[in-house]
Order: C-alpha cells, then sequence, then structure tokens
C-alpha cells in the first residue's frame, strides 16, 4: 500500500458546502419534479421535512462526532460494527454505478445543444460523449481531494448555479412577456393527487437530496470540524432548497407537461423561452455551461464513496487491494472498477427503446440501493447516542432524546416509504409489465448490494475473520 501524503489539505466551509451543492445541484433534476405543477410546492416541503433537513442534522453529528476518514462508514461500524459498515459504505459506492449514466445522459443531452438539438436522442451520440465525461472526471479525480474540491466549488457556480438563475429569469421574463402558464394556479392545483402509481416518481425524490454525508468523508481535512461541518451543511442546504424549487416551478410554468423530457427538459425549455424572446444564440453557450456543470455534480460522487471503501479495506473487513492508494491517498483501483461498472450501465442506452424510461430504471435502481444506506446512518446517529452518550459531539440534533428520535425516525420512516415506492412503476412513464418491471429493479438492487454479503460470509466460512487493524486477504 502506497504512503499517504505528507502534506495535509485543509478545506474551508465554502469549499466544503460546494462539496455538498455538486454532489445534489443539477440542472437535471428539474424535470423530475415539474411534472406535478404547482403541487411540487407541497411535495417539497415535505420532502425536506422528513428527509433534507433529518439527514442534515444526522450528517453534521455523526461528521463532527466521528471526523476520521471513512465517513458513513466510520459511522455506522462506530454503531453495529464494521460488517454492516461495509454494507453501508458498498451501498454509496454501488449505488454510483447505476447512477452515474444518468448524470451522463444528462450532460451529453446538454451537449448536444451544442452542435444539434437532435443529438440529443442520437444514442451513439449520447453513449461516446458519457464515456468521454465520465473517464475524462475520473482520471481528474486521482489527483486527490483538492482537485475534485475545485471542480465542484467552481464547476458548480458555473454550471449549475448561475444556469438556475437564469432558468428563473428568463421564466419570469417569459411570463411577463404575456405568455401563458403551463401550469394555472388555484387552490386545488396545490393538493397532490393521491396515488400510488402517481406518486411513484417520490420514489426518486430522495435523489433529489441525496449527498449530504459528502461533508462527512471530508471532514478530516477542515480546520475545525465542529465548526466547519454544520456551518457548511446550513449554507448548502439553503443553495440547494432555492435551486430545487424556483428551478423545478419554472420549469412547469414553461414547458408543457407532457413534453418534459426526463433527460433533456431542462435545455428543452432553455431553447424554446429563448427562441421566443428572441435571443436564440444564448442557447450554446448556456448548454456548454450546463454540460460542465454536470461534470461538478459527478466529481465528488466519484471520490467520497471510494475513500470511504478504501477506510473500510484498511481496517480489514474488505479485500486488502481496496486500500491501496497513490500519492495522493486515492484509492486507484476502486476509481477504475467504479468506472468500468458505470461505462457497462452506460452501455444500456445503446439498447432500450425509451430514453426517458431507461433514464428512470436506472435513477430508481440508485434510490433503492441508497435508501438502506440511509436507514442504517439514521439509526447509527440514534444508537451511538445510547451507546457512547459521553462522546463528545460539536453538535447535537436539537430537542435531546425526543429531538434525536424525531429526526431519525422520521428519516427511517421516509427511507422505508420510499422505497416501497421505488417498486411501483409511475404512471407518467411507459414501463411495460408492472412484474417484469418489478422483477428487473429487484434482480439490479440484489446483484448491486450483495459482494459485502457475500464477502462476509466466504470470510466466516474460511474461518478468517477480519478483525480491526488486519487486512483480509
Amino acid at each position: 500500500m502506497s504512503a499517504p501524503p505528507t502534506r495535509a489539505v485543509r478545506l474551508g466551509v465554502f469549499a466544503i458546502a460546494m462539496i455538498n451543492v455538486a454532489a445534489i445541484v443539477s440542472a437535471r433534476n428539474l424535470p423530475v419534479m415539474a411534472v406535478y405543477g404547482w403541487s411540487m410546492l407541497i411535495l417539497f416541503a415535505l420532502s425536506i421535512l422528513v428527509f433534507l433537513v433529518p439527514i442534515s442534522m444526522a450528517a453534521a453529528e455523526l461528521g463532527t462526532a466521528w471526523p476520521e476518514e471513512g465517513g458513513i462508514y466510520a459511522w455506522v461500524r462506530e454503531a453495529f460494527g464494521g460488517r454492516t459498515g461495509f454494507l453501508a459504505v458498498w451501498c454509496d459506492y454501488a449505488e454510483n454505478v447505476a447512477w452515474f449514466p444518468t448524470v451522463l445522459s444528462f450532460m451529453a443531452a446538454s451537449l448536444a445543444y451544442v452542435f444539434d438539438p437532435a443529438l440529443a436522442s442520437n444514442k451513439v451520440f449520447l453513449v461516446v460523449v458519457m464515456m468521454v465525461f465520465f473517464w475524462g472526471t475520473t482520471l481528474a479525480n486521482l489527483r486527490g481531494v483538492q482537485a475534485s474540491s475545485a471542480i465542484g466549488s467552481i464547476g458548480t457556480i458555473l454550471g449549475s448555479i448561475l444556469p438556475a438563475v437564469l432558468v428563473v429569469m428568463l421564466g419570469a421574463i417569459f411570463l411577463m412577456q404575456g405568455n401563458p402558464s403551463q401550469i394555472p394556479f388555484s387552490t386545488e392545483a396545490l393538493l397532490p393527487d393521491i396515488n400510488v402509481h402517481n406518486l411513484a416518481f417520490l420514489g426518486g425524490i430522495i435523489l433529489l437530496f441525496t449527498g449530504m454525508e459528502m461533508a462527512g468523508f471530508h471532514a478530516k481535512e477542515t480546520h475545525n470540524p465542529g465548526r466547519d461541518i454544520p456551518r457548511a451543511i446550513a449554507l448548502a442546504v439553503v443553495i440547494i432548497v432555492l435551486f430545487s424549487v424556483l428551478g423545478s416551478l419554472f420549469v412547469a410554468l414553461v414547458l408543457p407537461a407532457k413534453e418534459i423530457s426526463l433527460v433533456s427538459g431542462t435545455m428543452e425549455l432553455f431553447q424554446d423561452v429563448l427562441d421566443t424572446l428572441g435571443i436564440g444564440w444564448l442557447l450554446r453557450p448556456l448548454a456548454l455551461l450546463i454540460a460542465l456543470g454536470g461534470i461538478a455534480h459527478l466529481s465528488p460522487w466519484i471520490l467520497g464513496p471510494a475513500r470511504g471503501l478504501g477506510a473500510v479495506a484498511r481496517d480489514g473487513y474488505a479485500p486488502a487491494r481496496m486500500a491501496r492508494v497513490n500519492d495522493r491517498d486515492v484509492p486507484v483501483l476502486l476509481l477504475v472498477a467504479q468506472g468500468v461498472g458505470g461505462s457497462l450501465f452506460a452501455l444500456l442506452f445503446l439498447f432500450v427503446p425509451n430514453v426517458s424510461t431507461s433514464y428512470w430504471m436506472l435513477s430508481a435502481v440508485t434510490a433503492q440501493i441508497i435508501v438502506v444506506m440511509y436507514g442504517l446512518m439514521f439509526a447509527a446517529v440514534i444508537r451511538l447516542r445510547y451507546t457512547q452518550p459521553d462522546r463528545p459531539r460539536p453538535y447535537r440534533i436539537p430537542g435531546g432524546k425526543p429531538g434525536l428520535w424525531l429526526a431519525g425516525g422520521t428519516g427511517l420512516a421516509a427511507c422505508g416509504f420510499s422505497f416501497y415506492l421505488g417498486f411501483v412503476p409511475p404512471s407518467q412513464l411507459d414501463t411495460g409489465s408492472t412484474v417484469q418491471y418489478v422483477l428487473l429493479l429487484a434482480a439490479a438492487v440484489a446483484a448491486l448490494s450483495a459482494p459485502p454479503l457475500l464477502y462476509s460470509a466466504l470470510a466466516r466460512r474460511r474461518g478468517a475473520r477480519a478483525r480491526p487493524g488486519t487486512l483480509a486477504q
């Protein structure tokens, strides 16, 4: 195993906040909620209360009390042991394999508008661009956390926050010029249609706010985790909520629901509005910015979970080769394996008849796996208050034990409900046979989450129980 770098990396509040924002914020998420029209406001408020706020508070408490490398692994390991910690961080790592193609396809579809919008439905073009973006970002992350942080900070501002501001500004101008809103306002329109199949998209709403735990992966690189992590998370929450709510709302106001594509919906919005306003020339540079923003969104997910999995291997709960790092403290093998897996899933776009359906299927697989991780994280923050009550916690979920159970219990319930909804085919998409949909989704979830369970079973069979401080062979 290569020696870790001798020069310590230190990240400030803004850098950590931008890592979180980069992991969560993306213009590609806007069409997912836009299909709900005005009722998205109620659904957003609900998801913020039952998931975003609890996960932010849990991540702040765990990240400041256990700032050692590993993030989610270190937290779940302290609560339930190393093997369960392995399962938690593996879910964070494995869900990326299915998730990467969704963000990559959005980046490729956005880039198509730089050349020819028709290319956004050309599968060969999409896959080639996806591979270039994916492996280019992977190679950039081999340079370590400073490179990832720089990509996240600069790319998020230029490629995500700036386009979000433009979505709101252009949408407002579009409506002020007398163009009709696609979702007329009424009191009834605010109320969501409570139908399981109609709410199936909410199974993927977890994806809109996943990534707040990224601060925990880098707590060790901050000057003062107890002060910096909560501040960074609070700043990130404000940016994320403003972007998500206002951006999705203006997509719905301007673009007819039946024309919203999960892959290129945001670019279709920009094209319609810019052409109407007579400034269509702005589409190409804007498309390039959004594509680059996708790189910022992708970057922290490539490095963060891989570093957490490397910590598992150093503790002896995973194969020793996973712990090998380069001189920038980057687990090269894990990044390469992640790249190969993500590339294989990206190739599925060549063989599916409908790009939006394949996009949703991959999003649903991702959500199902990651809610397992978040369920373990919420359980860990509750258990550790009882098993290690005297552990210094620079930040505590407020309200004592009742407040802890309210936040953690609400988060657990949200994860369980989201997991259930994930197996319900959405009425907004043609997913074919319900039985086939459920079986394919279940098979993908089982295959991606099985490796840590199989490795632990084999270790027991060989009588070679891995102990903390030793490397499993």
